[in-house]
């Protein structure tokens, strides 16, 4: 079977489990994450505000579920009040879109969607293509469910490519939470691995707790198991005896921006596995769609997102966060790191594999897609 035939079967086929965004005609619900896998609970937001804090107080998170929630965001301003004529229209997009980018700065997905939402909605009513804020707002939710299509896709084409490195019986290293409750779909690390699972192909993962927020620990396990896939969990710091005694076959992870030159952010602990990986001989790839490359800036110009120092001093629980040290004690809570390409195998996309050199590679990949 060829990829697209592959690609359009899975498509028809696959569902997850669990539902983390729709959209419900004039609101948005999304499944709030921080009470998993202890409490099922969706949220129904219906103003930007309300999806401004969701993707701040990580409600939703992952890059590509961050990017299609704040596409919703963009629609929603048109929803929740009044706001006049298309040049009105215009103006509260502005804003809408210059509150949803300060939630998450790390994040590309999220300015990659503000800013063609924004652009959609100015093309439109520049070219005279809507007659009034109705027509407007009713393409700019067509726009934004263009966007969770084109995820769509994007994951199940990523899962196709990723699946050939993938050999029956292997097991596969992740980081935080790349699956279907960071993107909506199929994920982009577990891409693979559901594609894998559909196909027959024996796989089973490893997750890191990924401490602080536990999204290895919370999220990761849980949905692996509701889908069906075997799954271990280990500490943090059970990262480098995992590698060095071959207890996995390889390690998929998601990414929240890649640059030019293939420096990749992604959940802090990323780069522990990578460099460890590297050292004991065990492929290390990123699955991330090509919306979440950052063609502009260089590693200095990003700003790495720090938290609050809470989410240290505390573990989550069914019952509330615990304190596990002093409540004044002083914290670093950067939440992503930056990986050097020398440390990635390949970055697996929606178009195949770019491998080394990873900076030649996207460059020629970028000029290919522009041409």
């Amino acid at each position: 079977m060829n990829v697209e035939d592959l690609v359009k079967e899975i498509k028809a086929n696959f569902r997850p489990k669990l539902k983390v965004i729709e959209w419900k005609g004039d609101r948005l619900v999304l499944l709030d994450q921080r009470l998993l896998p202890f409490e099922t609970r969706y949220l129904e937001l219906k103003t930007v505000d309300a999806v401004a804090d969701a993707i701040r107080n990580m409600a939703v998170r992952g890059a590509p579920a961050i990017g299609i929630t704040a596409a919703y965001g963009m629609a929603l301003a048109l929803f929740e009040r009044d706001v006049g004529d298309l040049n009105n229209a215009l103006k509260a997009l502005e804003l809408a879109r210059d509150k949803l980018s300060r939630t998450r700065p790390t994040a590309q997905n999220l300015f990659w969607a503000l800013n063609r939402m924004y652009g959609k909605a100015k093309a439109l009513v520049e070219a005279g293509s809507v007659k009034n804020t109705k027509e407007l707002r009713e393409e700019l939710v067509a726009e934004a469910n263009r966007i969770f299509d084109e995820e769509l896709d994007a994951e199940v084409r990523m899962g196709v490519y990723g699946v050939q490195l993938i050999q029956p019986g292997d097991w596969v290293l992740t980081q935080c939470n790349a699956g279907s409750l960071a993107t909506g779909a199929l994920g982009t690390a577990t891409a693979p691995i559901y594609v894998a699972k559909y196909l027959g192909i024996d796989v089973s993962v490893i997750a890191p707790e990924t401490r602080p927020w536990q999204q290895g620990a919370r999220l990761t396990a849980y949905e692996l198991r509701e889908n069906g896939v075997r799954v271990k969990l280990i500490a943090d710091t059970a990262v480098g005896l995992v590698l060095r005694r071959r207890l996995v076959n390889l390690a998929i992870v998601g990414a929240d921006r890649i640059l030019a030159d293939g420096t990749v952010y992604n959940k802090i602990g990323t780069l522990n596995e990578a460099v460890l990986a590297h050292e004991f001989g065990v492929p290390f790839y990123v699955a991330a769609p090509t919306s979440t490359f950052d063609l502009e800036h260089k590693p200095e110009e990003v700003r790495i997102e720090e938290r609050d120092p809470d989410e240290v001093r505390t573990v989550r629980t069914a019952h509330g966060n615990v304190y596990v040290t002093m409540t004044d004690i002083d914290v670093y809570n950067p939440v992503f790191d930056e990986t050097p390409p020398k440390y990635i195998t390949a970055i697996i996309t929606e178009v195949g594999l770019l491998t080394q050199p990873l900076d030649r590679n996207i460059k020629r990949f970028v000029a290919q897609r522009s041409s």
